[in-house]
């Protein structure tokens, strides 16, 4: 099977690149985050990848760190998350704010991800809170109430703001603002940030 990939970048979309290695163009599958800190076409790529392999089809996923490729395959060994559900997660989430929102049990967070319904959601918080528990953030000392911090990232999304970087934003900003912070004190800060 494959591991890695190095070479030119001869197409790319948000889903798709195409890489090219002496001569033959390979098609990865990529999530947001990778498509985001690729470099310009023509230029070296080195991707870390997964091989897919069904009946009649060999699929390359790719992505730029090691921790997304584990991630990937964790998500994909969970019982109705096929490689396409894996990388629509993984292109709304960071793995930190994925291990964050499992630690909360934010099945609403994770059910505004497009093709993850309710009972996917919670069975991602139930097989996954183990498994991502050593890496996610200290959550007991969060310093914003879930029902703020989810009102407050669904205001930026609506305005427009990838969910991952929403996220963020809002983390710094609950960080920043301390305990009992208002729900527009919140977006407020978030903006900043992101501005």
């Amino acid at each position: 099977m494959l591991a890695s990939i190095s070479g030119l970048i001869l197409e790319k979309t948000p889903s798709e690149i195409c890489v090219d290695v002496g001569g033959l163009g390979y098609r990865v599958f990529v999530p947001l985050s990778t498509y985001y800190g690729m470099p310009e076409m023509g230029q070296e790529v080195r991707l870390y990848l997964h091989t897919h392999v069904r009946e009649e089809t060999l699929n390359l996923f790719g992505f730029l760190t090691r921790r997304e490729r584990e991630l990937f395959r964790v998500l994909i060994s969970i019982s109705k998350v096929g490689p396409k559900l894996a990388l629509a997660i993984l292109s709304e989430l960071s793995p930190d704010d994925l291990a964050m929102a499992v630690g909360r049990g934010d099945v609403k967070r994770l059910s505004a991800i497009s093709g993850v319904g309710k009972k996917t959601a919670q069975r991602l918080v139930v097989e996954l809170k183990d498994r991502l528990a050593p890496k996610a953030p200290d959550l007991d000392v969060f310093p914003v109430e879930d029902a703020v911090f989810t009102d407050g990232l669904s205001a930026l999304v609506n305005l427009g703001y990838p969910a991952a970087r929403a996220e963020a934003a809002l983390t710094k900003a609950a960080g920043a603002l301390g305990e009992g912070c208002a729900l527009e004190d919140l977006i407020r800060e978030a903006l900043k940030f992101l501005a």
